[in-house]
């Protein structure tokens, strides 16, 4: 094929650079108004740049007086225990639905994807009876508990697993290797990518989830960073907004680092359909 033309080349890097600038603003207000005070922002609302960059004092007000450090713990042991058992059993349910044969498999895969079609909204009521009959209400237990296997995690396992050869298993078998040892030894280090992104996909849901959070946890010990933020950024009358933006970039932190470290197995995750 011939090269493209490089005014074409030129203006497509240009548009793509637009569009970028345009996703960047809302983030980039956000980061400027996280340093401003309330009266610069009543006074300005329209203004972008802070009067002092130094101004962290609504950063300091989120752990000092909100209980901020209390809700990203919380938000830690909540994301963490979901991604443990995401990756865990989606990799198990992946590997057993692609690579053993046994009765109604097909049905049990036809039964993933009609999970994932269903809207999480309705399967509030009876999760949160079940959750009342075990005695977990405001527990993070309880929170874990719907997401800890989510049907997203065990689809994205099954079709990488697919693409695992199964002759390679085969002769695992042969030299007299039992399934665990296949699973742990040979399929386990062969499907990182995937992994990792049932762990971004996983963290991402666990982390920013404020519904299901706000239902279960009905006091400020067991609140999440998205609910904690809704309640510390409201005051007597009126929305601290320094607060809820500095607040917001305290959320949103943890998960561009996480990211940043795995987006390359991220991509891998979703566009890979082999192994090299």
């Amino acid at each position: 094929m011939d090269k493209p033309h490089p005014v074409v080349t030129a203006v497509l890097y240009g548009l793509l650079t637009l569009g970028a600038l345009i996703a960047l603003l809302p983030f980039a207000w956000v980061l400027f108004g996280a340093f401003k005070t309330q009266a610069e922002i009543m006074s300005a609302p329209g203004a972008w740049l802070p009067q002092n960059f130094g101004n962290v004092s609504n950063f300091i007000a989120l752990f000092a007086e909100r209980m901020f450090g209390r809700y990203m713990l919380n938000s830690l042991i909540v994301s963490s225990a979901t991604v443990v058992t995401n990756v865990l059993f989606a990799t198990m349910a992946g590997y057993a639905l692609a690579k053993l044969e046994f009765p109604g498999h097909k049905l049990v895969f036809a039964c993933v994807l009609t999970a994932m079609m269903v809207p999480y909204i309705a399967l509030f009521v009876p999760q949160f009876f079940i959750i009342v009959q075990m005695g977990l209400v405001n527990t993070l237990t309880a929170i874990v508990l719907p997401m800890a296997v989510m049907p997203i995690g065990v689809f994205i396992m099954r079709q990488f697993a697919d693409s695992v050869p199964t002759e390679l298993l085969e002769a695992a078998r042969i030299d007299g290797a039992g399934e665990f040892a296949i699973f742990f030894k040979i399929f386990l280090p062969l499907v990182g990518p995937a992994m990792a992104t049932v762990a971004i996909i996983t963290f991402l849901n666990s982390w920013n989830y404020f519904l299901w959070p706000l239902i279960v946890a009905q006091n400020q010990d067991t609140y999440t960073l998205p609910v904690g933020l809704a309640v510390a950024s409201q005051g007597a009358k009126s929305t601290d907004y320094g607060l809820l933006l500095a607040g917001a970039i305290v959320v949103l932190l943890p998960v561009l680092i996480l990211f940043l470290f795995l987006q390359k197995y991220f991509v891998q995750g979703i566009a890979g359909t082999g192994i090299k």
